[in-house]
């Protein structure tokens, strides 16, 4: 079976390099994916399959059933581009402007199209039945917790869960399957300082809000260094800050707002008390006031030992052993977390670096990757998936 679905991934690489190329040229932000599902979608009754779609809003499922009763294996493809302008010059690139595929889920799109022909095609030779979730979503705005909300985890319920990510951090043809945290926790912060505003000839009247914000920046990047142990992992990040209208006018309000990314969850209960410790001293010194928001909370990703173990075992024959790597924790964040806080299973890493040096990280307006991860990474998924159901 292993060895089918390597040979059968390598038959379908046209085949899954234009379905790549085609979700790239189109791409659709979170909960926008409608072409992209409607392509998903046909593809899957072609394959003969009953289609759910609508599911957490634009999302697609469908059921392989094998040859007999078995657990089920939930297999999760993220379809969502990024609001980012593309500058890769791709014959194929973004046709949308400032709508681009900047980290690779159009290649995750395609490749669950192309496990799911497999499952299709040796469904009589496996247990129990794989159930397919083309995501919407995934860039922060929790299409995985809308799916879950919608009963992608019911009827029948996973007994594992299993998706990958093409990382161009990774040589083509790594793979990295380690237990514990792959990727962390992610909070968005929103800090609003609140003073009262003047004539800026006239400071000692007020009570200057980006005075007090600007303080404000400091203090919280002094929390994760003065704070923590230094083996333990987080980060925290004010990405904007917004004050004022005018040269001459003290403003009354700053805004800023941030993200934290932990690993641990007394780790973030740090973070945020600290925060709170501080805010509270620094406004009282000036006689200001302030409130403080946490939106979008994404759990940190932790891959299950047992299913890992299965996972790694199962990628070790699709690629050398050898090609088997382990990662420091990576702090982005990844809504796939949401399915393993409720189901056990594992995330991989696909390397797909591509040879070009001009090409940019994950992201960014020139991201590609090497388009020979597509079928490396569906025979990997397939065999995973298939390597559960029999030994479960």
């Amino acid at each position: 079976m292993n060895e089918y679905f390597q040979r059968r991934s390598r038959e379908l690489a046209p085949a899954l390099v234009a379905w790549r190329r085609d979700f790239h040229h189109h791409p659709e932000l979170g909960f926008q994916e409608l072409r992209t599902a409607d392509r998903v979608a046909a593809h899957l009754r072609q394959l003969g399959l009953e289609v759910r779609t609508g599911v957490g809003r634009t999302g697609v499922v469908a059921l392989v059933e094998g040859r007999g009763p078995g657990p089920t294996v939930l297999l999760r493809f993220d379809m969502d581009a990024l609001p980012v302008t593309e500058a890769t010059g791709l014959p194929f690139a973004s046709r949308h402007e400032g709508v681009m595929h900047a980290c690779g889920h159009d290649g995750h799109t395609a490749i669950g199209m192309a496990v799911a022909q497999m499952l299709v095609e040796t469904a009589a030779h496996w247990p129990g039945r794989v159930k397919l979730l083309f995501q919407p979503a995934e860039e922060g705005l929790g299409g995985a917790a809308a799916t879950i909300a919608d009963g992608v985890l019911a009827d029948p319920q996973p007994d594992q869960a299993f998706g990958l990510h093409l990382w161009n951090a990774l040589p083509l043809g790594q793979v990295v399957a380690q237990p514990g945290p792959l990727m962390a926790a992610a909070d968005r912060f929103t800090l609003t300082i609140i003073g009262r505003g003047g004539h800026g000839g006239m400071p000692h009247t007020t009570v200057d809000a980006v005075l007090v914000a600007s303080q404000a920046v400091t203090l919280l990047q002094s929390i994760v260094s003065r704070n923590l142990p230094p083996h333990e992992a987080a980060v925290l990040s004010v990405g904007s800050f917004h004050a004022g209208d005018a040269f001459n006018v003290i403003a009354e309000t700053a805004v800023l707002t941030g993200t934290i990314r932990t690993l641990q969850p007394d780790v973030r209960s740090v973070l945020i008390r600290r925060m709170e410790e501080m805010l509270d001293g620094l406004v009282r010194a000036h006689g200001a006031s302030y409130t403080l928001e946490l939106a979008d909370h994404t759990p940190a990703l932790v891959n299950d030992p047992e299913a890992t173990r299965l996972a790694a075992a199962a990628a070790a024959t699709v690629v050398a052993p050898s090609q088997l790597t382990t990662i420091a924790p990576l702090m982005v964040a990844e809504d796939m977390a949401e399915f393993l806080t409720r189901v056990p299973g594992c995330y991989l890493l696909v390397g797909a670096r591509p040879d070009a040096a001009t090409v940019g990280p994950h992201h960014s307006p020139r991201f590609d990757f090497a388009e020979e991860a597509l079928p490396l990474a569906a025979a990997i998924l397939a065999t995973v998936a298939v390597e559960a159901l029999r030994r479960s």
